[in-house]
């Protein structure tokens, strides 16, 4: 290309936290020295060689060096003291050089700094795939006390990962960084940067969801790339009454739409998000968001260029920061596993991981490039020319809708990119258990669906064969009320696909009384409300609940715990709990010995009394194999039924559908 054909774009810029919080200083910039975790292949691949491996993995970078909020000066800026170090090889702050390699059509890109302060260095590093970095040039401040460096870099070596980033060291005196900026020559029909519409569905959190919009409001870069922030509110408590809307309402003006609608889950709102982006045709993009999140603008700014730029239309997702450890990474990203068909960190990465303990240039799976199967929707930048040729969301209500639509788009040849430098703080999952409430109805009925839709693999692979080992392990842990959702959920996915949008609006309420029959979900806050723990014998050889068993002994309980849960419970079971179990002490193989016991859930608000009932139980062991069964005969099928609807089911037409109870209210207030 010419210059005449080309244009010089910013494609990242320095960033320092907006509201000078300590807790996520580790993100931006790091006081630390790199330690490099050891090579696994150096050491080897036997057990005591992986142990190794995962405490050196382990270790912390930390030396007690800190940053003061003082330091920060401006959005761009930060002051360095006289004679320390700092490195912005950060989270926020390197450069993702294996993405861009990897993904758009850049291949040079141009680092800008500029410094102030006598003597002040600033080297520039790179790293590899396997973490270790070289460095690739420097420069001084001289005698006149600041200066504008520029570095012109080639992303060439990064095919399989790593990254940019420079260290500054102050002087004789105090230095200040202050702005850094990567860009590149892109063509002139690449100059203009594309618009988004953020989706945001929100139930009940009025006020989290109100402090969002205004965090978007309120950025003056992220602003110009604002077409609309569309709210689906599907709750009884309205982000319109919140004390903070007013201000985030006046911010934005006619760039701010709420859409009142029924609960329809994640799902319905995210596809009514996607349908008015699609119809009113003026972004670019569309970005799914959820509304118990706090963001960091920058990263819609940097997630749009990264679209823009892309070789083809690509669906850019963020990370997840956990909102109550602010510098703990929890999906980097991540793969749906084709043979278990289940979403997963890929093997060599981590699904946590504390930057402020371990820094990323220590880190050396970070600098491994992570390629993807599907991003979150609590923060994933859709393409319009997607949504236009693929559809919309599948009517799951939660669950699986936006790793079915990563894995729908990925088949269309429009890849998912997990980008570094896009993210949001959000309650990480480690904190909930979807599996044991509500929710293991849509888990189980969704994966199933997605299974029939994706898999590539005769009856799904390993699915069945794991869906009966959790079956039974939730039937010994006397958990018969996820048991049951789990066998509705079946037999609502052989009911085909043609029921999903009409189950849509209703079935939540169905789930949630059904499963409240089972004294497994009648939850309580107080530990009072359950009778006193009581049992005639004690425990076997006086074992402890939080005693872990070896391997055999779980395949030994494995193999006899039905045996013994076929048979009657012990009469004073019945009124009084055997044990107290915390919920993060609650494995099958635990529950599994006990006749009943009084057991914490994950969030700590409440427990459950669960009880051994072996009529139930045997009832339930012979639904759970012949409903499998069914589904071993009647897979191919099924998988063929699912994927001829898919097109319909997906359809603006069938969620125009699905909107019209609210639609016609709405046109009717409107008239």
């Amino acid at each position: 290309m010419t210059t005449a054909q080309t244009t010089r774009r910013l494609l990242q810029r320095q960033i320092l936290p907006i509201d000078k919080d300590t807790d996520v200083f580790a993100l931006y910039v790091d006081p630390e020295e790199a330690r490099l975790d050891a090579d696994r292949y150096e050491i080897g691949g036997d057990r005591a060689a992986k142990d190794l491996n995962n405490a050196a993995i382990r270790q912390t970078t930390s030396t007690g060096a800190s940053i003061h909020p003082d330091q920060i000066e401006s959005r761009t800026s930060l002051r360095i003291p006289q004679g320390r170090k700092l490195s912005f090889g950060t989270y926020f702050n390197a450069f993702p050089a294996s993405y861009w390699r990897r993904w758009t059509i850049v291949d040079e890109v141009r680092l800008t700094v500029e410094l102030t302060g006598a003597g002040a260095g600033l080297t520039v590093y790179k790293s590899m795939a396997n973490g270790r970095s070289q460095r690739v040039d420097s420069a001084t401040v001289g005698r006149e006390g600041q200066a504008t460096f520029t570095f012109d870099l080639t992303l060439t070596p990064f095919v399989d990962g790593g990254w940019y980033w420079y260290d500054v060291v102050s002087g004789e005196e105090d230095a200040v960084v202050v702005s850094a900026e990567w860009s590149a020559e892109v063509p002139a029909d690449r100059a203009e940067h594309g618009s988004v519409d953020i989706a945001i569905t929100t139930m009940n959190r009025p006020d989290f969801c109100a402090k969002l919009i205004s965090q978007l409001a309120d950025d003056e870069t992220l602003r110009p790339y604002l077409d609309q922030v569309l709210v689906m509110e599907q709750g009884t408590k309205l982000v319109t009454d919140s004390e903070f809307f007013p201000a985030a309402e006046k911010s934005l003006g006619d760039q701010l739409r709420v859409i009142v609608q029924g609960n329809l889950g994640g799902s319905g709102g995210y596809a009514r998000g996607q349908l008015e982006s699609v119809r009113k045709g003026t972004a670019t993009y569309a970005m799914m968001m959820d509304d118990d999140v706090v963001c960091e603008p920058e990263g819609v700014v940097r997630a749009v260029t990264f679209g823009d730029l892309a070789t083809r239309p690509t669906i850019v997702g963020g990370h997840m920061f956990s909102l109550y450890s602010r510098a703990r990474l929890h999906s980097f990203g991540e793969i749906v596993q084709p043979w278990r068909f289940w979403w997963m960190t890929p093997l060599d990465g981590f699904s946590d991981w504390d930057l402020a303990a371990r820094n990323l240039r220590s880190s050396r799976w970070l600098h491994k490039r992570v390629d993807v199967d599907f991003n979150g929707w609590f923060m994933c930048l859709i393409p319009r020319v997607t949504l236009e040729q693929i559809g919309l969301s599948l009517p799951l209500f939660i669950k699986w809708d936006d790793s079915e639509f990563g894995l729908r788009a990925k088949a269309a040849g429009f890849p998912t990119v997990t980008f570094p430098g896009a993210a949001v703080w959000h309650v990480p999952w480690t904190d909930k258990n979807d599996a044991l409430d509500w929710q293991a109805y849509f888990h189980h009925r969704n994966r199933f669906v997605a299974a029939l839709l994706h898999s590539p693999y005769p009856r799904g692979g390993r699915m069945l064969r794991e869906s009966i080992n959790h079956q039974i392990a939730h039937l010994v842990s006397m958990q018969y009320s996820t048991a049951e959702l789990r066998h509705q959920a079946m037999e609502d996915v052989l009911a085909g696909p043609g029921h999903l949008h009409e189950m849509l609006p209703g079935k939540l309420a169905e789930v949630n009384a059904f499963r409240k029959q089972f004294t497994d979900a009648q939850l309580r806050p107080d530990r009072e409300s359950f009778p006193d723990v009581r049992r005639k014998k004690p425990p076997r050889k006086g074992r402890d609940i939080v005693e872990i068993p070896g391997r055999w002994a779980q395949l030994v309980t494995a193999g006899l715990a039905p045996i013994r849960h076929l048979k009657p419970a012990r009469d004073l079971a019945k009124e009084h709990p055997e044990v107290e179990i915390r919920a993060m002490d609650a494995k099958w193989y635990r529950l599994a010995s006990y006749d009943s016991a009084v057991v914490s859930m994950n969030d700590g608000t409440s427990a459950a009394f669960y009880k051994r009932d072996s009529a139930h139980f045997r009832e339930l062991v012979k639904k759970t194999i012949e409903i499998h069964e069914r589904f071993r005969r009647e897979w191919p099928r099924l998988a063929e039924e699912y994927r001829a609807a898919l097109g319909d089911i997906t359809s603006p037409e069938a969620w125009d559908k699905t909107f019209e109870p609210w639609t016609r209210d709405q046109e009717e207030r409107d008239d």
